[in-house]
């Protein structure tokens, strides 16, 4: 049996200044197509079905359009799981897709940050990135602390925030709250450039030049 991977996405549509979001296409693209050669992949949200996509992200890398057009996928998104149907135990790993959405809705959705603690705690990889390590911020080890507490992780940068013009549109900004949490911050030398930090089970990457290094790192440790 192939091992299965969980690929999370955002609910949300909209930023706190009413600006449409959702999950980012290259951070759902790039690691789909490295793991889906070797693994059984399923789709969640907190809603289910057909997470909304940036459209700014679908604009921006037309190469990645054959996702969205490939039959496999659309089924996938079709199917979506709600989040609370999830059972860790019939996965190896989670994985969750990037865009501003995740920090609107997957930080702070109880069900979500329960479901990224038993996927910690179970040591099954659990991944992210972009904004998508905004969804562990919740997360929890087996001792009650944060999973960024001592550990090394990366994410979209605070600069990167800024030079998007996105600060406002968002709750929080996630390389702050990862260091506020005692996790120890790394990021590529200059903002854009490629980063992906392995810490155990826990795998992040920086931006969307991460998206196709951390679907590497994925199989890499699934594999180990």
């Amino acid at each position: 049996m192939p091992k299965r991977i969980l690929f999370v996405y955002t609910s949300a549509n909209k930023t706190l200044t009413g600006e449409p979001t959702g999950w980012y296409l290259p951070e759902a693209a790039h690691p789909y197509y490295i793991l889906s050669q070797k693994y059984d992949i399923d789709f969640a949200a907190p809603a289910g079905p057909n997470p909304p996509v940036d459209e700014y992200s679908v604009a921006s890398f037309k190469d990645d359009q054959k996702f969205l057009d490939d039959p496999t996928v659309q089924a996938k998104f079709a199917s979506a799981k709600k989040l609370s149907d999830v059972r860790v135990a019939d996965y190896d790993a989670v994985f969750y897709v990037g865009g501003h959405g995740p920090v609107l809705d997957l930080a702070t959705d109880p069900v979500n940050v329960k479901l990224a603690s038993e996927f910690f705690q179970a040591g099954k990889v659990t991944s992210a990135v972009c904004h998508g390590p905004a969804a562990l911020v919740g997360a929890k080890d087996a001792s009650g602390e944060s999973i960024f507490k001592g550990r090394r992780a990366t994410s979209f940068t605070d600069v990167e925030e800024e030079q998007v013009g996105k600060v406002k549109d968002i709750p929080f900004l996630v390389e702050t709250r990862i260091k506020e949490l005692g996790g120890t911050f790394e990021k590529a030398a200059e903002p854009w450039g490629a980063h992906v930090v392995v810490d155990g089970n826990l795998i992040t990457g920086q931006n969307p030049a991460s998206a196709h290094p951390i679907g590497e790192a994925i199989d890499k440790a699934l594999s180990a």
